[in-house]
């Protein structure tokens, strides 16, 4: 039986979402790509393609079984549709729910409101088929009831994933404002990075781009280390998933390395070596504790530069409480701007940042800006690249006498 899908991502990775699971599609004979919408990918398969997008995706935030749709006018329309919905198909009553509900357009008043609706109507269908009703727990539920509310239209959806998809299951550790994985993922993708080329993360933080493209280079899929809700759901075929768990195989050691980082403390150096270990990475990833102004490319073959720098007190050299955090930024940009045009020519640099200003601030024309979403966050992916002589931005030129 085939079902829809809706895969939600972080925006700005719907286009590199619908690549990923174009290509987790190759190894399915019912997986179909669809439609790309604002924070997602609409795809269908039979419900073993959820295991695999599961799985494999290191981009989508979660995978969402859509189990009905249809318009509405008021609350009342919305509890009906969930009371029809055939939710004992899918779990039992001792099943621990939690359900979420967005909206865009959409004219209710309250959606704390409607979300209760839903709530007692998955509550009010079980009690009518068994006289007992399910137990709700916000925190670690077993199944995630997700709704979708625009102007006209009600879609219902039961989470297959469980906890959201970029938690891995290896973070131990982590520094403050960690990026996280799925969208580091992305942004290896959209960089064009692949195993083979020369990855350096100057300001690696806990490690989360490292960890990414370790893991992608290694061949371990993303979901290895971690349980899903599917394997709650009644219809759950163990054999077929354990299956497709132990079809892939890693890649072999590299033989030299390609993938390095350094960081200006030695805390999250060791939290980067810590997390890269929890991840399963068997081969060394260099790391090196050094100011980002000071780095110097760590192989003779240029490669791309990914980082995601640090905001505010985090810039620039630990605890120094001379200088206002702005004029701590401009030096601070200002030193790294004059390191990546002496020594990095050659090279394609990435920076994520939320300060749209960094190029100005960089003194670097960008060759390209990719906005996202990090959250609410407004974000923007600057892409510089470092060719001697023409990646300045233009100087005024003196006058004629």
């Amino acid at each position: 039986m085939s079902h829809s899908f809706f895969c939600p991502c972080p925006r700005g990775l719907e286009a590199a979402l619908a690549e990923e699971i174009g290509e987790i599609a190759q190894h399915s004979r019912t997986l179909k790509v669809h439609n790309q919408v604002p924070g997602g990918v609409h795809c269908s398969g039979v419900l073993a393609d959820s295991y695999r997008i599961n799985l494999h995706s290191r981009i989508a935030s979660r995978v969402l079984l859509r189990i009905a749709h249809g318009s509405y006018t008021n609350e009342n329309d919305i509890y009906d549709l969930a009371l029809a919905a055939p939710w004992e198909e899918w779990f039992d009553v001792d099943h621990t729910i939690r359900v979420d509900l967005t909206a865009i357009k959409s004219p209710l008043k309250s959606l704390e409101f409607t979300t209760l609706k839903i709530k007692d109507a998955v509550c009010d269908r079980f009690r009518d088929l068994y006289s007992k009703r399910p137990s709700v727990n916000t925190r670690t539920p077993d199944m995630r009831i997700v709704g979708f509310l625009d102007a006209r239209t009600f879609t219902l959806y039961l989470d297959t994933s469980g906890e959201a998809l970029f938690k891995r299951g290896w973070r131990q550790e982590t520094g403050d404002a960690p990026l996280r994985e799925n969208l580091a993922a992305g942004l290896l993708r959209v960089s064009g990075w692949k195993p083979g080329t020369v990855l350096f993360d100057p300001m690696c933080g806990s490690g989360t781009i490292l960890v990414e493209a370790a893991q992608i280079l290694s061949g371990i899929p993303p979901g290895a280390r971690r349980h899903f809700a599917f394997e709650k759901f009644h219809d759950f075929n163990a054999e077929e998933w354990l299956a497709i768990k132990g079809s892939f195989k890693p890649a072999p050691l590299p033989t030299a390395p390609s993938i390095f980082g350094s960081d200006i403390s030695g805390d999250m150096i060791v939290m980067t070596r810590n997390n890269l270990h929890n991840a399963g990475i068997q081969f060394e990833v260099p790391l090196k504790q050094i100011e980002a102004q000071e780095v110097k490319p760590p192989t003779e073959q240029a490669g791309i530069l990914l980082t995601n720098p640090p905001y505010g007190e985090r810039i620039g050299v630990r605890g120094d409480r001379s200088q206002e955090p702005d004029e701590m930024a401009a030096s601070f940009y200002s030193a790294f701007s004059t390191t990546l045009k002496q020594r990095f020519a050659g090279w394609q640099v990435f920076l994520f940042t939320a300060d749209l200003g960094l190029p100005k601030m960089l003194r670097l024309k960008e060759s390209r800006k990719t906005p996202f979403f990090n959250g609410a966050l407004e974000c923007r992916l600057f892409r510089f690249e470092m060719v001697a002589g023409f990646n300045r931005r233009e100087e005024a030129k003196p006058k004629q006498a």
